[in-house]
């Protein structure tokens, strides 16, 4: 279950390669380290075109099981997910790289995932919803009081040939291709769904093992 991404792309090439209409993310940092509950940016349709807007990672899930904020789905048959997979609640998820947790002693390893060693922008395939109650953490809402929320989670697969080794039962559904983006974000939600499928094993790798944040390489001084 993938609980950490990173986004090294910066606001500027994300715009461009979206081909974003609206930017309502701000001053947006490099994201080397997404932590589920964090706010992150995500793209969705808009009034006149696509949008770029931070959400909150972890949507409520099934009410038998406390809502407890899920970040990974891959039921999408579950009745619980199903009212979100429309148009109006898909979105795209920018990325970098992923992370899987090996299961490593005295404690688990921290293993990168990307398309190659220089990071190029991906996408995960997500859902949204808006929510009201209490999210956050205690410096983002000091007085810990419910308030309206936009959630995201992404889907998930069958683990390939890379993953797999480090994390057998799934990993995230990869969109690699702008014509991908296209139909995960505007497509009938059978052809949209046809995309849950594992990335083909030679067009990602292993990149990193050990750290908790993805950091960019230091560049060498002139």
């Amino acid at each position: 279950m993938c609980n950490l991404y990173s986004l090294r792309t910066g606001p500027a090439d994300l715009r461009r390669a979206f081909g974003i209409t609206e930017d309502r993310t701000g001053n947006l940092p490099l994201l080397p380290a997404i932590f589920p509950d964090q706010l992150a940016p995500v793209v969705l349709n808009g009034a006149s075109g696509r949008d770029l807007v931070m959400m909150r990672w972890g949507m409520p899930g099934p009410k038998a099981f406390g809502e407890h904020p899920v970040t990974n789905v891959r039921n999408v048959a579950s009745p619980h997910w199903r009212p979100w997979l429309g148009v109006a609640h898909r979105c795209l998820v920018p990325v970098t790289a992923f992370s899987e947790y090996a299961d490593t002693k005295p404690r688990k390893t921290p293993v990168w995932f990307a398309l190659d060693v220089d990071r190029p922008l991906f996408a995960f395939a997500g859902i949204w919803r808006p929510w009201t109650g209490v999210r956050g953490t205690k410096r983002e809402n000091p007085d810990r009081v419910a308030e309206e929320h936009r959630l995201f989670s992404f889907l998930t697969t069958e683990a390939n040939g890379v993953v797999g080794p480090v994390h057998p039962k799934a990993m995230p559904v990869l969109l690699t291709k702008p014509e991908e983006w296209a139909t995960w974000l505007e497509a009938p939600t059978a052809e949209a769904l046809r995309l849950q499928r594992p990335l083909p094993d030679l067009e990602m790798r292993e990149v990193a093992r050990g750290a908790r944040s993805d950091e960019p390489e230091p560049q060498p001084a002139d």
